[in-house]
């Protein structure tokens, strides 16, 4: 007889690009996915915590290059789930930082199908993490914004304006493509001698770090060639980073020099 299939929806975080940064609890439902449905920025090695037998769909979205509306994802984890089972939603981050998973739980629990949510570790934390870069740090930010560089419009968020006249550390996700923007932002308050970092693929093999100011970052991204996926920090506190700690040497004698 054949068994009941029983329709379930889990939304797993799979952190910010090292594969093993992914939580446990996240692993173990990979261990019981009968389908995967997985995003761009996912490693391919933590499709191998899943069972052979289960079926594994790339949905994934560049910048600029959708490979699969939103809207498709949403109906094919319904459509999916109901003919296989257990669907595993793995998406980079966590699914609750502009993740859309909000999204896509409602639109899955309208069909009845039950949903679980198991967090990751998000890229606003980590990622300046694996800099050195601590984005609260006593004496020196006492709070931080997460901001996302492009909204559902395609613009800058409104919140950076807040944001940066503030003295916290501001976390931009999906900013580079915004990255004058930013520093327009910046510079209309008076900061431009403010440390600025980008973390491109960060946490992942092809990390490269871009350091320097407000001033001159538009040029040091240039020269560098950095571009998405990139989280842009800017504050005080880049310049903790023990692994910055030359690297802002150089910077501030070269910029003595041009000065």
């Amino acid at each position: 007889m054949r068994n009941l299939i029983q329709p379930k929806v889990t939304l797993v975080g799979a952190g910010p690009g090292d594969p093993e940064l992914i939580t446990l609890k996240g692993v173990f439902a990979l261990n019981k996915a009968d389908v995967v449905l997985y995003d761009a920025l996912i490693d391919p090695v933590l499709l191998k915590h899943a069972p052979k037998s289960a079926i594994k769909i790339f949905v994934g979205k560049r910048v600029g290059k959708h490979s699969q509306a939103q809207e498709d994802t949403n109906q094919l984890c319904v459509s999916l789930a109901k003919k296989h089972g257990h669907v595993v939603r793995l998406k980079g981050g966590d699914p609750f930082v502009f993740g859309r998973g909000a999204e896509e739980i409602e639109y899955i629990e309208a069909f009845g199908i039950p949903t679980e949510l198991i967090s990751g570790i998000s890229s606003a934390i980590a990622v300046p993490a694996s800099a050195g870069i601590p984005v609260t740090k006593r004496g020196v930010s006492e709070s931080f914004w997460v901001v996302t560089g492009t909204t559902s419009a395609g613009k800058l968020s409104k919140d950076l304006a807040l944001a940066a006249q503030s003295s916290a550390t501001v976390v931009i996700l999906m900013g580079t493509k915004k990255l004058e923007e930013i520093v327009q932002v910046y510079l209309q308050f008076g900061k431009a001698d403010l440390p600025i970092a980008i973390i491109q693929s960060g946490t992942t093999a092809e990390e490269k770090v871009t350091a320097g100011f407000i001033s001159t970052i538009s040029q040091k991204a240039k020269e560098n060639r950095v571009e998405a996926p990139a989280i842009i920090i800017i504050g005080e506190v880049v310049r903790e980073s023990v692994k910055l700690a030359e690297v802002y040497r150089e910077v501030i004698q070269q910029e003595i020099q041009l000065r």
